[in-house]
Parts: structure tokens; sequence; C-alpha cells
């Protein structure tokens, strides 16, 4: 299986998000990739576009999810959304950890593994954004990668994780990381999670300004790619799921 990711941050109002998740319901419905499960799409929108994202999708295998997490279960908290009431409307995926979260928000490695511990205990998936800062060889960025993921999951449950490598100086550049520098920086994460019991079944997807070809030119290194802005455009989106299709068919065969 082949996944896609689409994170739409909160570049849409509520009316043009209810408008793309009808557009893009359409076309998956009729998606020989999707429908037949050779490739998983899913989407983290806003909090206030969970439920109707849930809605839209109803009967397709896409799956919807927030893109942060409290780490506390309930309480007073203001402000804050629990993982377990995430679940309850639908959703079966939490974002955590984003560059952005980290570098906006303050959030720490040992935030991260709070809000990951959250989100397994109420069986949503953790899709744990991982990446070094700054440009770096490969090797170097590989170590830094590696720590934040067992930072991520330090005192977690057991439960798949999708890991998402969105090396940080190439979110909204021009061009993806370089081919061979995501080969062995995903193949470390890859290997590490293929390690460890607890974490059967995970995946580890690209980001960072993937678009299509991306997928094709990494091969087996990855699972799939997390787009962004990218697939604000319901056709642009097609073409990666095409690709991902053709991708996953090559696999299989």
């Amino acid at each position: 299986m082949v996944t896609v990711g689409v994170s739409l941050k909160m570049y849409f109002g509520h009316g043009r998000a209810l408008a793309w998740f009808d557009d893009v319901a359409a076309r998956v419905r009729s998606h020989a990739g999707v429908t037949s499960g050779s490739v998983e799409l899913f989407i983290t929108p806003t909090y206030l576009q969970v439920g109707p994202a849930v809605e839209a999708f109803r009967g397709t295998p896409v799956r919807i999810g927030g893109q942060d997490v409290a780490s506390a279960d309930e309480g007073a908290f203001t402000g804050e959304v629990s993982a377990a009431e995430l679940a309850e409307v639908g959703a079966t995926i939490a974002e955590i950890g984003h560059a952005e979260r980290r570098r906006l928000f303050g959030e720490t490695d040992a935030i991260v593994a709070e809000k990951t511990r959250a989100a397994l205990r109420a069986g949503l998936t953790p899709l744990l954004c991982i990446g070094e800062r700054d440009e770096q060889d490969p090797d170097s960025a590989a170590e830094i990668s590696l720590r934040q993921l067992r930072a991520s999951l330090t005192g977690a449950e057991g439960g798949s994780v999708i890991v998402a490598y969105e090396p940080v100086w190439a979110i909204g550049a021009a061009e993806p990381a370089g081919e061979e520098h995501v080969r062995v920086v995903a193949g470390a994460l890859r290997a590490a999670l293929e390690a460890d019991p607890l974490r059967t079944g995970s995946a580890v997807i690209y980001g960072g300004a993937a678009g299509p070809g991306v997928m094709t030119a990494l091969g087996d290194a990855v699972d799939g790619v997390f787009l962004g802005r990218f697939a604000h455009d319901p056709d642009a989106l097609v073409q990666v799921l095409d690709e991902a299709t053709r991708v996953a068919e090559g696999r299989a065969a």
C-alpha cells in the first residue's frame, strides 16, 4: 500500500474546505487505487473542519485526522481538543510535532511524547512529523531524525504510527530534498520502526515540497508522500493518487 497524506493547515476558510471535500470525495469514490485499497489517502483539516470532512468522505476509505491533539485526556485546558473527542467524531489520525508547532508554539520533544501517548490511548494513529531544521549531510540528518523519533515514542504504548519525514529546510521550498538524502534518512527511520515490536504496520512518508514524481523517484525508500499546498487543486491531488496507484501496482508485480 502507498500512503498519500494532505494537510490543509489553515489555508481554507470553512466554505472553501467544504467545497474541496465534496470535490475530492467525488473523485476518490471512482478512483481505482483508493477504492481497491492499494492507495491510502488521509487528510488533516482544521479542527472545525474535521466533522464535515468525516461526513463528506463517509463511505470511502479516506481517513481524517486532526492537525494537533492535546496531551491531556480531559480537564481545564482552554482551547485544547482531546484525542478522545477526535476519535469520537470519526477522526483516526492525530498529527503531532510539526515543525511549525515546534517553532511557533514552543513544543518540545517531551510535549510531543505526551501527545503521542494521548493519541495512542484514544486509538488514534499518531502522524509524527520528524526532520532536521538545517540542511546537512544525510547521515547527520538521519541521526537527528532518529533522535526525534525515539523521543516522540518515549513511554508510548503499542500501536502503529505514520512517520512524516519533513526536513524543515525543504518545507515550502521550490524543490524537495534530494533523492539520496531522503533514502538515507527514511531508511534509518524505517529500520528503527521495523526493529520495534510495538510499531508493527508503521509507515514512513516524505513531506517537504512533495509533488508528482517524488514517489516514483524514491521507489521503495518511502511508503508515500505528505502533501501541502500542491493538493489544494483537486486535479493535482488526483495526479499524485494516479502516480501512487502505479507505484503500488509496480510493487505488487
